[in-house]
């Protein structure tokens, strides 16, 4: 009797579990690493490496941390110098207008909240993520009000699986249980990896992103018509967001807003 042959595996779903289950691990044994420090060492500043009573920042570099309020622009959110009134939109926003409707920061990109990003996204700092979240939560309020979906900025694959997880969807799942906004980590795809902004121009970094993101066809059904909130940590020239937010509404979303952990602000003279 002839023996049924064994069908072969498929070396593509071989190859993405392996790399999926490699990080799993390297993701686990680097938070026992650092519970086993923790339980070893004082508690640390995150910002300045000073000891601290619990978690996150000593009060001087709380005090040191910029949260942005009103008075801003309407559609950027960039802080104006005094208050125009409300609505308001400033010459930048006018003059070169972006495809999101609004976009909302909670904190100014300075040193202590580039630290704060940084321990996130390069060191495994996860735990800071409920914090960073519920500020983003409170500074996004006007958008998440009407919101119907919380989209993460993606990761490429291939840096997704350096990095052991994506910041952005960590801090939409904050986001999404501060607010009950349900989050879709899989309804925006990044199709083709691109180099790190960091030292690109304004154009350049519109080139470097253009067309690099995309809505799967099996995940349109989850935006068509949605008020979607595109979530992201920090915000430098927006060519970024975007780029997600146009790829967003060619999925024939309703709308695209923005909500960042923190943004570069140059303070707004001339509203309009």
């Amino acid at each position: 009797m002839q023996a049924e042959a064994i069908p072969k595996p498929d070396g593509k779903v071989a190859g993405a579990r392996l790399i999926q289950a490699l990080g799993t691990v390297r993701h686990v044994w680097s938070r026992a690493t650092r519970l086993v420090l923790d339980v070893a060492l004082p508690t640390l500043c995150v910002a300045c490496r000073e000891p601290v009573a619990g978690e996150g920042l000593c009060p001087q570099c709380w005090s040191q941390l910029s949260f942005i309020a009103p008075p801003y622009c309407d559609k950027l959110g960039i802080p104006f110098v005094y208050d125009p009134g409300p609505g308001i939109l400033s010459m930048q926003a006018i003059a070169d207008p972006p495809a999101y409707s609004r976009a909302r920061a909670a904190v100014r990109y300075d040193e202590v909240a580039k630290t704060l990003v940084h321990a996130l996204k390069f060191h495994d700092r996860t735990d800071l993520a409920p914090t960073m979240g519920r500020w983003m939560a409170h500074a996004g309020q006007p958008l998440l009000r009407d919101a119907d979906l919380l989209v993460p900025v993606p990761l490429h694959w291939r840096r997704s699986f350096s990095r052991r997880y994506n910041q952005s969807g960590a801090l939409a799942r904050v986001i999404g249980r501060q607010t009950g906004v349900p989050v879709a980590i899989e309804a925006l795809r990044r199709v083709r990896p691109t180099a790190h902004q960091i030292g690109l121009s304004r154009s350049e970094r519109a080139a470097n992103v253009q067309g690099a993101f995309k809505v799967p066809p099996d995940r349109k059904a989850e935006v068509q018509g949605r008020r979607v909130v595109l979530v992201d940590d920090v915000l430098t020239s927006g060519a970024t967001v975007d780029a997600c937010a146009r790829a967003l509404l060619r999925a024939k979303a309703r709308s695209v807003d923005v909500l960042v952990f923190a943004r570069v602000v140059e303070m707004l003279k001339s509203p309009i």
